[in-house]
């Protein structure tokens, strides 16, 4: 059924034509009434089939129409009937992850991710617990925010939903329940990082620690030799002992994470995430193939891995390291990857790494998921820097007074030294661009967003959510633009 086939667009209703469907005989959209987002159904009068639905009822053309508030309830009540906006497990499909921490960016990911013709899965709904304790949200929230994006482009393809950084079986659980089907489990809080300085003797007494099933001997690794694809790993006694020290809890936690996992879904389907990219030092070829050794041993399936690669991935910001030693370092996981499972190599922190793109999609062949967040917040700062310079003034100010301390918890160089100075800005959106600007930028969100004013007000949050509400069209152009940049390099080659 075309837009202009629907009774719905010929009435006074302020539509988004793409959200316009049909399902059962009943019609449903998106429309702005008033400033506000509604959804709009259309149905038969005798239609007992939408009680779950909460909102305002009328008569149109003879039909009984509603119009619903874009609460949590009516987005699980739409979800419940329009099956393709529900989240699924992606498999191996080359993946995008989009984190949208303002809960405002999917249109313009999906326009994106559009034009990638079906041969990028995309993840809209992705958050971490610590970026929603940074910025006051749920995860139903980012679910429900998805979910209207979605529903707003006329998105019906396939979509992932992925519960990011889990680190307890209470994220788990609040993940589950509100319909996250990815589920990234981040166990860098059990990685021993002393491993490349310890002596024989500390290794010995630190492996005696791990449990039982973790042992060093246990793993049956001892004296192997890999030869993947002309990479040869040889596992000896040392680089054993030192790959188990440094992960063996950390993969005691993957398994008790994911055992309580599948008890919880029970006969959903879901898929596992594996992230240990949080740490100090990379992940070597051998320690990857302990890791991917033990989960198999262990009866863990994943369906991806997010290994510390060398060089650094700093928030906001291209790759900075040897180029060449990185497609090195990425040919070897990839190898591992195909050899122990085939899984999916995840890249964290993975937004606007442009110069490594090719190589890591050349050595997976495809096989990779790109984990984007912060970089669609910066698409909303230049956004605003386009439509309002002062308030981008008072944004960036108040962000370098915070840097220092919000920068605690990231991998990040940005030197206020080095960042210009408000007054001697001249073009606010080419600020975005500055390195130390951008990760200044970056890692204060959760500042910006939830500083209260004396009297207990927002001091951003309002002004900006306010222009980007005002500005869809401004702020999903400026996101398709920088995404499909991101997508290209993963577009398989015709």
């Amino acid at each position: 059924m075309k837009p202009n086939q629907f009774e719905l667009s010929s009435s006074n209703l302020n539509l988004y034509p793409h959200s316009l469907v049909s399902q059962n005989g009943v019609e449903y959209g998106l429309v702005q009434k008033d400033g506000k987002h509604l959804l709009a159904i259309l149905s038969p009068p005798d239609s007992t089939k939408l009680s779950a639905f909460e909102g305002q009822t009328s008569q149109l053309s003879g039909k009984t129409l509603i119009l619903a508030s874009l609460s949590s309830q009516n987005a699980a009540a739409l979800r419940s009937r329009l099956a393709w906006l529900n989240p699924c497990p992606l498999g191996l499909s080359t993946s995008i992850g989009m984190g949208d921490r303002l809960g405002l960016a999917t249109p313009g990911h999906v326009r994106a991710v559009s034009s990638a013709q079906g041969q990028i899965a995309p993840i809209f709904a992705q958050q971490s617990m610590r970026e929603n304790m940074r910025t006051g949200r749920t995860p139903q929230q980012v679910m429900d925010d998805a979910t209207w994006g979605i529903f707003q482009e006329g998105w019906q393809n396939r979509v992932g939903a992925d519960a990011d950084h889990l680190k307890t079986f209470q994220d788990i659980d609040i993940c589950l329940n509100a319909g996250f089907t990815f589920f990234t489990i981040d166990p860098g809080s059990f990685v021993e990082n002393k491993t490349e300085t310890a002596s024989l003797s500390e290794l010995n007494e630190l492996a005696d620690q791990l449990p039982l099933d973790h042992q060093p001997d246990t793993s049956g690794l001892l004296n192997k030799v890999f030869d993947l694809e002309g990479l040869t790993v040889q596992i000896d006694e040392v680089t054993l002992k030192k790959a188990a020290v440094k992960y063996g809890n950390a993969v005691a936690n993957v398994v008790s994470m994911y055992h309580h996992l599948s008890k919880s879904t029970g006969d959903r389907p879901f898929e596992l995430e594996v992230s240990v990219d949080e740490t100090e030092q990379p992940t070597s070829h051998a320690e990857h193939i302990y890791i991917a050794s033990e989960l198999k041993r262990l009866g863990v399936r994943w369906i991806s891995l997010a290994p510390r690669y060398i060089g650094t991935f700093e928030k906001g910001v291209d790759y900075i390291g040897d180029l060449a030693a990185f497609e090195n370092d990425i040919a070897g996981h990839a190898a591992i990857a195909r050899h122990f499972g085939p899984y999916k190599l995840s890249l964290h922190s993975g937004s606007d790494k442009f110069s490594i793109y090719p190589a890591v999609m050349n050595h997976t062949r495809g096989l990779v998921h790109l984990k984007t967040a912060g970089t669609s917040y910066l698409e909303a700062l230049r956004t605003i820097a386009t439509l309002d310079v002062e308030f981008c003034s008072e944004i960036y100010n108040f962000s370098r007074h915070h840097y220092e301390n919000d920068k605690a918890s990231y991998h990040v160089s940005a030197q206020l030294s080095r960042a210009p100075l408000p007054k001697n800005v001249n073009d606010w959106p080419g600020l975005l661009e500055q390195f130390d600007a951008r990760e200044i930028f970056h890692v204060t969100f959760g500042s910006v967003l939830t500083q209260k004013t004396s009297s207990g007000g927002w001091e951003f949050y309002d002004r900006f959510m306010d222009i980007l509400r005002k500005n869809p069209e401004v702020y999903a152009a400026n996101l398709e633009k920088h995404f499909n940049r991101h997508l290209q390099p993963f577009l398989p080659e015709e």
